[in-house]
């Protein structure tokens, strides 16, 4: 049995949608941790830790990624029907820049926002 995935994964003050650079768009990189561990996941289980994501915005986020071959889709000849979504080794190897962003976010945050709320008082 696979652990199911915590409700609290994503911190809110995660610095994700405040870096200058995504993984394909505010939710993909999210996705992608989300199935980073090799598991299959179906969509419910992935709308846990993306609680604040519309059903919407994470079947198109789930598309895309696996349009462009990141993730895989399983989907089962069961009743009630069943779809998994798992990560690919292409997928996989996103990780390093993911990881490097949030490293670079974790050190760089302060002075990132700093220049944005200089920007904005410069703009007003």
């Amino acid at each position: 049995m696979r652990a199911p995935l915590p409700p609290d994964l994503f911190d809110p003050a995660c610095p994700s949608s405040a870096t200058p650079f995504q993984i394909g768009d505010k939710w993909a990189g999210m996705l992608l941790t989300c199935l980073r561990d090799g598991q299959p996941r179906r969509f419910n289980e992935l709308r846990v830790p993306l609680r604040r994501v519309s059903s919407k915005v994470l079947s198109e986020t789930l598309r895309a990624l696996e349009r462009d071959g990141l993730i895989t889709r399983t989907a089962y000849d069961e009743i009630p029907p069943r779809v998994e979504y798992i990560i690919t080794d292409l997928g996989r190897t996103l990780f390093p820049a993911m990881d490097a962003c949030r490293t670079w976010a974790a050190e760089h945050l302060p002075a990132l926002e700093s220049a944005r709320s200089d920007y904005a008082r410069r703009t007003a």
